[in-house]
């Protein structure tokens, strides 16, 4: 009998353990299917200022976006560099400009050369969202000198991506030629076929409509607009006619104590440059219409397909610009607020909507939020960046504000005189023909950009004057008073090591904070 019921006792439990073990298997199955990752859209302006107002044109965005979302205050969003190929590498790499190694907009200065090519961007973030199964699609302008003959032309594809529909060379509306998929398209001046904001967009919509619903998808969308030549649609030609740059903070200022390049500037401006410059700040706001169209067409497609609540949509520029501040006509290179501030908005699930917050970012921060949200393990990410999405959705993850950054960039010139400026020598670009050059060689700067305990911004050149220039943006939001003699000795000291610290950092930066407490109380001094 006890033999008998010992049998039947294992066999009762086999059987249990059958079931259980299949009811197991079943419950995994059925919540792995129910894991959905989410998709993930980020869109890239050129040249979009956020301090000048560049916003301004963006109604639809920032209903759609911000309004949805959060809205990073226009104090606490910057770029690593005020350049675009360096600054795109950034947003690529999740790295600042000495650890990528791009310097300028150049071959030479590494853009988009076969050396990056083969050390950088096999680890782009793209390169981790394919692995993990995303459909990856691009659209627009990628690296300035991507495509060219020096940089492998335009069969070169990088790694990561599935759709590829990249502009060869700088930003253009019309009459460019792109690289699809590795084969040479060239495009007219025909609006309805050609210009470029509206193609991006339309095989954009393509890619949704022909991927599968089975993965999640990533696309990168990079349109020209505001980036000169200016070339708005026919429909938005004659919008904001009676605009003009902004007259305020350190329009037309002298470049009183700054690095020697702005001090050269003629002051007043004549009437000839601030001509020009309010021409192109209206017609940079023409061109952000398109985009604005852009948001409210794509938004509407997510709609459609019934994705749009498990979509993340970054909105962002690679940097800023000026117009006539310290009476330089436009550009952007320069360490300035207007200069560095960029724009980000950013809606998705679990961030709650009307939202403004005031946590730094930073562009190179960018890869690792948007890795965060694919699910990567961060840690295994050799980035200088660190995910914001702690920021934006708290109650998804746990994280900690960057207190401080770095802000680099290497300045550019011709070995000879500038027809247009002779009298100022060799080693100037950017000039224009009233003898105002926008960069040279020795524009090359560091800065340590301070957010917590002080506002303040502390930067050194590479010149052989050692030239130092440190604002306290609190007192002096447009940084017209260099502070430099007027600071604490000490206070200088510890900025100048923090600064050699972050210029030599790889990887997550509070690596490099050790000290960050130690000079508090220095800034509340000041």
């Amino acid at each position: 009998m006890a033999s008998s019921w010992v049998g039947q006792w294992r066999s009762s439990a086999w059987v249990v353990s059958t079931c259980l073990l299949v009811a197991l298997l079943t419950c995994t199955l059925r919540c792995s299917e129910c894991v959905t990752l989410s998709n993930i859209i980020l869109i890239l302006t050129d040249d979009q200022d956020v301090e000048m107002g560049g916003m301004t044109p963006m109604k639809k965005t920032k209903e759609l976006i911000g309004d949805a979302g959060v809205t990073f205050s226009n104090a606490v969003s910057f770029t690593a560099t005020p350049l675009c190929c360096p600054s795109r590498s950034s947003i690529i790499t999740g790295k600042y400009p000495h650890n990528h190694l791009v310097r300028n907009n150049s071959i030479s200065g590494n853009c988009s050369s076969t050396a990056w090519q083969k050390e950088a961007e096999p680890f782009a973030f793209p390169v981790y969202l394919n692995k993990m199964s995303y459909q990856t699609f691009y659209g627009g302008k990628y690296l300035n000198q991507y495509g060219s003959k020096d940089a492998g032309g335009v069969d070169h594809v990088p790694p990561g991506w599935d759709q590829w529909h990249a502009l060869v060379g700088n930003s253009k509306y019309y009459n460019y030629t792109l690289s699809v998929n590795g084969k040479e398209e060239k495009h007219g001046d025909n609006y309805e076929k050609d210009y470029l904001t509206d193609l991006v967009l339309n095989r954009s919509l393509h890619f949704l409509e022909e991927r599968s619903p089975n993965h999640p998808f990533f696309m990168m969308l990079c349109p020209p607009s505001p980036h000169s030549p200016w070339t708005a649609a026919p429909q938005y030609q004659q919008s904001f006619s009676d605009v003009k740059a902004p007259r305020n903070g350190s329009f037309n200022m002298p470049g009183k104590d700054k690095h020697w390049l702005l001090r050269q500037p003629a002051n007043p401006m004549p009437n000839s440059s601030i001509e020009y410059l309010d021409n192109a700040y209206r017609r940079r706001w023409q061109t952000l219409l398109s985009v604005d169209d852009m948001v409210e067409q794509l938004i509407k497609k997510l709609d459609s397909i019934k994705e749009l609540n498990n979509t993340y949509i970054f909105y962002t520029s690679d940097h800023g610009y000026h117009t006539g501040q310290f009476s330089l006509p436009i550009d952007k290179r320069q360490l300035y607020e207007f200069d560095i501030r960029i724009p980000l908005l950013v809606r998705g699930p679990g961030i709650k909507p009307k939202q403004t917050l005031q946590s730094p970012v930073l562009n190179i921060d960018l890869s690792m939020t948007i890795l965060d949200i694919a699910g990567a393990n961060l840690s295994t990410v050799n980035m200088d960046g660190q995910s914001f999405l702690p920021q934006m959705a708290p109650w998804l993850r746990n994280g900690t504000e960057r207190p401080f950054f770095l802000v680099e960039y290497t300045g550019e010139g011709h070995s000879s005189e500038d027809p247009s400026c002779p009298k100022l020598g060799p080693g100037l670009a950017e000039c224009f023909p009233d003898c105002v050059c926008e960069d040279a060689f020795n524009n090359t700067y560091a800065c340590v950009r301070v957010l917590k305990d002080a506002n303040l911004q502390y930067c050194e050149f590479a010149d052989n004057e050692s030239f130092v220039e440190v604002y306290n943006l609190t007192s002096d939001p447009h940084e017209l008073e260099n502070i430099v003699k007027k600071v604490d000795p000490a206070l200088l000291q510890i900025m100048n090591q923090r600064l050699i610290k972050l210029q030599s950092c790889t990887g997550d930066i509070y690596l490099c904070s050790g000290f960050f407490f130690f000079f508090s109380s220095f800034c509340q001094n000041i």
